[in-house]
């Protein structure tokens, strides 16, 4: 069985790969999503990814669907003790922004569609920089008092927003971030590393990247001369135009061959094996798909292999 790994200064202890719940009541109806999410925990998997905002930008869609499908299977499944949620504030249609009020009902809101009285992981989806550290981290701060959240994180923050932050928990003993939801894989280096890396490792953040299969072009599915029926094929397929996304595929080919598993278990692998990165987050859509992803848990790069990965991908 796959070890666990701790998040951060957290007391969490989550799967390697952390499932994304986009897809839930997306691309995923309730049924495929009960489906992988059954087949993810019975393989070990206890960490899930979603957001209040997942899926309002598809029509017919208010937001909210993904925390909801997902409510749906931790009632039916009874199994809330052993999983950690993960969700996140700022975008949905009718609760955008970090203003402490916004903060508040918007996980109000979230606990209700999750149908749990607490959230382990939550996150500010994405930072607002026109509020000032000092409210947000207080509201955040009066939910982990309240019991109703355990740990709080930032996605898509700057470095210098995220030391303020930090700097603030410390400073008045309020609650502090323990992780950090990047946007990291082999083909968007420069948007986790430098700066932004060695804050989380300087302050014990964890990362749990975003986007860690670059919309799907890291699975090796996308090829010159080939078409994918998926919801996201035009943005990954726009790495194949690209010198460096041809030398990924290639490097990742030759890794995937030597140890017979697929392509996106090894771009995961170099993730993994990353400065401060605890769990990358993949999702899936079907059962079919999860295998590669899961896989990552099993699999140990050599230091030489992760260094052809870092090289074609500079």
């Amino acid at each position: 069985m796959t070890s666990l790994r701790k998040l951060g200064s957290s007391d969490l202890e989550v799967f390697p790969l952390a499932l994304g719940g986009n897809v839930f009541g997306w691309t995923a109806d309730e049924a495929q999503s009960f489906a992988v999410l059954d087949a993810y925990t019975a393989a070990g998997g206890n960490f899930i990814d979603s957001a209040d905002v997942y899926s309002a930008w598809v029509d017919g869609n208010q937001g909210g669907e993904s925390e909801t499908v997902l409510g749906k299977w931790l009632a039916s499944r009874g199994n809330r003790a052993d999983v950690v949620v993960a969700t996140k504030v700022s975008q949905h249609p009718e609760f955008q922004g970090l203003s402490a009020a916004n903060i508040k009902a918007a996980a109000d809101a979230s606990l209700r569609r999750l149908g749990t009285d607490y959230i382990d992981l939550y996150y500010t989806h994405y930072d607002k920089p026109d509020v000032p550290v000092e409210e947000i981290i207080g509201a955040l701060d009066e939910l982990v008092t309240a019991g109703k959240v355990r740990h709080i994180a930032a996605s898509n923050i700057s470095a210098e927003r995220l030391r303020a932050s930090i700097e603030f928990s410390d400073r008045e003993g309020l609650a502090r971030y323990v992780a950090l939801q990047p946007h990291y894989n082999l083909v968007s280096r420069d948007t986790y590393e430098g700066e932004l890396q060695h804050l989380a490792a300087r302050t014990g953040l964890a990362a749990v990247p975003y986007y860690a299969l670059a919309s799907g072009f890291l699975t090796g599915k996308y090829r010159p001369g080939t078409t994918v029926d998926s919801a996201r094929a035009s943005g990954a397929a726009q790495h194949l135009q690209t010198e460096r996304g041809r030398r990924v595929l290639d490097a990742l080919d030759g890794i995937a061959a030597a140890h017979d598993v697929p392509v996106a278990t090894v771009a995961l692998a170099w993730l993994a094996a990353q400065p401060t990165v605890v769990a990358p987050i993949a999702s899936a859509r079907t059962v079919e798909q999860l295998p590669a992803l899961i896989g990552v848990g099993e699999l140990t790069l050599t230091e030489a292999e992760v260094g052809r990965l870092t090289e074609a991908s500079a």
